[in-house]
């Protein structure tokens, strides 16, 4: 949790969060972009990133190395892989 990695991830994952949750709300809730309540919406987006981030905090801790607790394509690229089976049938 105390690695530039992990906030970089984190990071990545907060912007990501807050764009897709203040796209849910815009179509959600409005029919054009002058009936947006943009406060409200803004508002979830922040609330959605603020829980990305304490999200990625509380389960540093837990599983591989990470923001996350499932393994990423980055983290399954590194993970040695197993010898082929030898023998015959």
């Amino acid at each position: 949790m105390f690695t530039a990695d992990f906030w970089k991830a984190t990071a990545e994952r907060a912007v990501r969060t807050f764009a897709q949750s203040l796209v849910a709300v815009l179509t959600a809730g409005a029919t054009n972009l002058f009936d947006v309540d943009w406060q409200a919406a803004l508002a979830t987006a922040g609330l959605a990133t603020f829980l990305a981030v304490l999200t990625a905090i509380g389960a540093a801790k837990a599983g591989r190395p990470g923001p996350g607790l499932t393994e990423t394509t980055e983290r399954a690229a590194i993970a040695p892989t197993p010898a082929p089976a030898t023998g015959t049938s």
